[in-house]
């Protein structure tokens, strides 16, 4: 496998990203890093053409005597049993306006990625290559990321006490008690009524019949308290059914019956 990539950053600068672990992984694309190991260790989804394969390994960068950088990476997928093993080797060549990479060396691979077009395979693994050499220039320190955040923190204009701010807020107003509340009848028996109607001594008529039925009632039954006015419920006609009747009309008339038959018997005994 051989691999050539130019990046618009000069050698050193790229060497010292290739050299921190810790911008290695974050120029991977794709890697997500387990909590507690190391740097560039995690799984790493590798889209080849129209399938998906998921990686779990870890990754090396180390730079050597003679300027060039060797890149190990061991992987096994997550849903099977293939693994991938890759050894290569960056030389970085200093170029107009930036840098050239050659990255040279092998893959060994088995499983569900020897499956498929080799032609395929390749196109995926360069992409992948090229993508983490950009991202790897693009990058900043983390040195300069600190002093860029802490400089925009100083930049921000400290917020200036205007008269506005003491202004109270709805949320901090008080909230009077509800009209059922037994505390409100209180401090309106107290003192709200007297200053309400101090001119007359006496409260009108409306508030006077308010009073009297609202004065003794808990709040639940003046909740449940039948609805007045219009919204009262019509009461259903009383039906005065033949059966009652029938009951006070015979006796009555058994006892005219009787008074006929003994005043027939006195006219008789007349006679």
């Amino acid at each position: 496998m051989e691999h050539q990539v130019f990046v618009p950053v000069p050698p050193a600068p790229l060497g010292a990203a290739l050299a921190d672990p810790v911008r290695v992984a974050r120029a991977l694309p794709g890697l997500q890093q387990d909590a507690g190991a190391e740097p560039v260790a995690g799984r790493l989804k590798l889209r080849v053409g129209g399938h998906s394969v998921t990686y779990r390994g870890t990754a090396r960068v180390a730079a050597r005597d003679d300027g060039t950088y060797a890149v190990e990476a061991d992987a096994t997928e997550a849903r099977g049993t293939g693994a991938v093993k890759l050894a290569l080797t960056l030389r970085l060549t200093d170029a107009e306006g930036g840098t050239t990479v050659t990255a040279e060396g092998t893959a060994d691979a088995d499983g569900r990625i020897a499956e498929l077009p080799p032609d395929t395979v390749h196109a995926a693994a360069t992409r992948l290559l090229n993508r983490f050499l950009e991202n790897l220039a693009t990058a900043p320190e983390p040195e300069a990321e600190a002093e860029a955040e802490t400089e925009a923190q100083a930049a921000q204009p400290e917020e200036e006490h205007t008269p506005d701010d003491d202004h109270t807020s709805v949320f901090d107003t008080e909230v009077p008690p509800p009209s059922l509340d037994p505390a409100a009848d209180e401090v309106e028996a107290a003192g709200g009524l007297s200053e309400d109607f101090a001119d007359t001594g006496e409260p009108p008529a409306e508030a006077a019949h308010a009073r009297r039925t609202m004065i003794g009632r808990s709040a639940e039954e003046v909740d449940h308290a039948p609805p007045r006015g219009r919204y009262a419920p019509v009461p259903a006609p009383q039906t005065v059914t033949a059966t009652s009747a029938l009951r006070w009309a015979a006796p009555a008339a058994a006892l005219a019956v009787a008074s006929a038959i003994v005043v027939t018997r006195a006219l008789r005994r007349r006679r």
